[in-house]
């Protein structure tokens, strides 16, 4: 079969937006959904090249939800695969946006996975809202729904690729004279020395045509979640609704556009320096921070559409690979047992003091979102007893499994992995891919930070043993194993 064999394309969505309340994922404590501000979607691209042959075939979803927990993932392709039996099951992989605002997703399953972790039951407290596992079970429907739906839309149609920038996400690790990093830490104190790490300010584009010229739809790369409104208690897309809305003011209501988050672990749309003059800006510009996100990602867009339609393909090599990685584990020692466990107990004694006063004084859970103090120290205290659970844990499974997979469309590549990923190992994959250009897409599994050596150093959440099941060896392996995929898909040597 030739490398340039026609395309086919095919897209579709679908709401995911729960019809009663929910909690919602992204913060310690829980937080019963008071809303809708902006409908929660998931959106589907299928690609083939030829018939029959799995390695030419991929369904991208990407859904605006925190992450991609096995179960959901699991869930969407044993009903993609009833109703595609002709397909390859890991030719379906879904992303998240990593957005804060969407409903949790995570079992008890998903939480033994990563050795430990914030478990969404167990605390005895009675909410109104919608188990998990029926929203599991909702978003699996509609998510299999639409990629099903994409892959017998495909038609002939043609693809190309480009890039634009836009500033978007910013490394959110502030360093100190000292060695310490914090998370959002404050640039003001005398001590800030500097920012940790690199920032990447690129929108990575992938757009898609029919035969008659219209553009159809567009995959865009961005090395930031969507954490804009994540404190809100409302369901939301974040600035990707806005920015869905914004592209389809300029270039058509019915161009569909799939999100995806480059490698972030490290990044976030917050301001850390210079947050009064930004917030400035966007009020003389008569915009909110997510709207004025929206017009950097669309103005990005809009400028490099025109290029990009100049070289575009009917044709073109399609080819991926899946694998599932044994990654090693962070290393862990006795004393970061003890230091987790110690605030842990200090968490322990919290949350039974407010249970005690809860049993007291029941007329408290009349109060609006009485159940967040409660619900942030049980959590927090799990999320800390999951230090030792990993320490024996590691013992006898020293490796953790890690699906990823590697796509290539002509000139450009894909490469997906579970974490949240610190933007150096994306950029190293990057910069000795063989591909043109290659998109990054972090958060295709259930989360998990996986950080560099200068964080561990640094500690703060996000690089602590709490936060991090895997360490820097597990993210060289993960870019030397992504590199010799890429460059196998390319011809070139590993």
């Amino acid at each position: 079969m030739s490398d340039n064999t026609p395309l086919s394309i095919g897209w579709a969505s679908a709401n995911l937006t729960p019809d009663q309340p929910v909690q919602l994922a992204g913060q310690f404590h829980i937080r019963v959904s008071e809303g809708v501000m902006d409908p929660i979607t998931a959106t589907a691209l299928a690609l083939s090249s030829g018939d029959g042959d799995p390695e030419r075939a991929v369904i991208l979803v990407s859904c605006d939800l925190v992450a991609i927990p096995n179960g959901l993932l699991e869930a969407v392709r044993a009903r993609v695969m009833a109703s595609l039996p002709e397909l390859d099951p890991h030719s379906v992989f879904l992303n998240g946006t990593h957005t804060h605002t969407a409903p949790e997703l995570r079992l008890d399953d998903d939480i033994r996975h990563m050795g430990g972790g914030i478990s969404a039951s167990g605390m005895g407290l009675t909410l109104p809202t919608m188990d998990p596992a029926h929203y599991v079970a909702f978003a699996a429907d509609r998510i299999a729904g639409a990629a099903v739906e994409a892959w017998r839309a495909r038609r002939p149609g043609a693809i190309g690729f480009g890039l634009g920038h836009a500033v978007v996400g910013r490394n959110r690790r502030s360093a100190y004279y000292g060695g310490e990093s914090r998370m959002y830490g404050n640039t003001r104190d005398a001590r800030f020395s500097h920012i940790e790490g690199y920032e990447d300010h690129s929108v990575n584009i992938l757009a898609t045509w029919d035969t008659g010229g219209a553009l159809t739809g567009l995959v865009l790369n961005v090395a930031s979640p969507s954490q804009v409104s994540e404190h809100q208690f409302q369901l939301s897309a974040d600035y990707w609704h806005d920015t869905r809305v914004e592209l389809r003011r300029r270039l058509g209501s019915g161009v569909f556009v799939l999100p995806q988050c480059a490698a972030a672990g490290d990044q976030s749309p917050h301001v850390q320096v210079g947050q009064a003059a930004e917030e400035r800006m966007w009020r003389l510009a008569g915009r909110t921070q997510r709207q004025e996100i929206a017009v950097r990602i669309a103005d990005a867009v809009t400028a490099a559409l025109p290029h990009i339609a100049a070289e575009k393909v009917e044709a073109a090599p399609l080819q991926h690979r899946s694998a599932t990685l044994e990654l090693a584990r962070r290393t862990l020692s006795q004393a970061d047992v003890d230091e987790a466990l110690a605030e842990a107990e200090t968490l322990r004694v919290e949350y039974e003091a407010l249970k005690r006063d809860l049993e007291a004084h029941p007329e408290k859970r009349d109060t609006p979102r009485w159940y967040v103090p409660i619900t942030q120290a049980y959590r927090r205290m799990k999320w800390c007893q999951g230090v030792a659970t990993r320490y024996e844990l590691e013992k006898t499974q020293p490796r953790l499994p890690a699906e990823v997979h590697v796509v290539r469309v002509g000139g450009m590549a894909i490469a997906t992995n579970p974490f949240e990923l610190y933007l150096d190992y994306g950029i190293q994959i990057q910069a000795r891919s063989p591909a043109t250009q290659t998109f990054i897409v972090q958060l295709t599994g259930p989360g998990s930070y996986l950080p560099t050596e200068r964080a561990i150093a640094g500690r703060s959440y996000g690089a602590i043993p709490a936060s991090t099941p895997v360490g820097p060896e597990g993210g060289r392996e993960l870019v030397t194993w992504t590199v010799a995929a890429l460059e196998a898909l390319w011809g070139e040597p590993a």
